[in-house]
């Protein structure tokens, strides 16, 4: 939960499920644009559980402000993410079965919560979101995410993420050792392209054989 905000799930029976994601949303949206975005993922076989942000934003400022201006709802937005991998996990999927997805600030958030950490997940998808913060990428640190698939995708002139840092957090999840698939498309819609969900599907494919 998020400030008392109960998670939403859709998909497959816990017991028929051979993938659980982890859904986040982007600033503005609700857990519903990521269940209209992943019924074009073509994710059978798949659980999503999808967390809601209180007033639907995750923190106050934009992400590439200094950090400080974020907190505490940065700091209480992660632990939330963790929480609710945690509670992935006591539904019985093993870390190597969960993928982590965001889109827009949720994809900043998923950003930050897999550079900074020591999460281990099956999977990673970031739709146009990058690590947090006004300074130059972190330190590549710790081990978490070696040989992890990771799907990055954004467009060239998106008015709200520069791809420069998309490319400085996919760069930086190479360095992790992940094993980064990355796409940035002519154009300057804010949206998930088709293409992009294309790719999701094909990683959830990857991390539920």
């Amino acid at each position: 939960m998020h400030a008392g905000r109960p998670v939403a799930v859709w998909g497959a029976d816990r017991g028929a499920a051979r993938v659980a994601v982890v859904a986040v949303h982007g600033r503005g949206q609700t857990p519903e644009f990521m269940y209209e975005a992943s019924r074009s993922i073509g994710a059978d076989g798949v659980r999503f559980y999808a967390p809601h942000a209180h007033g639907d934003s995750w923190y106050p400022e934009p992400f590439m402000v200094p950090v400080e201006k974020n907190e505490p709802d940065l700091a209480f937005a992660l632990e939330s993410l963790r929480a609710c991998t945690r509670d992935v996990g006591r539904d019985g999927f093993d870390h190597g079965r969960v993928v982590l997805w965001g889109f827009s600030q949720g994809a900043c958030l998923v950003s930050q919560l897999v550079v900074t950490g020591e999460e281990r997940v099956g999977g990673i998808v970031v739709f146009t979101g990058g690590y947090i913060g006004d300074g130059p990428a972190p330190a590549p640190v710790g081990t978490a995410v070696r040989g992890v698939p990771v799907v990055v995708r954004s467009v060239e002139h998106d008015p709200w993420v520069p791809a420069e840092r998309v490319r400085e957090t996919a760069r930086l999840l190479t360095a992790l050792g992940a094993d980064v698939d990355l796409r940035i498309d002519p154009g300057n819609d804010h949206v998930v392209t088709a293409e992009a969900r294309r790719a999701a599907g094909r990683l959830l494919a990857r991390v539920s054989r």
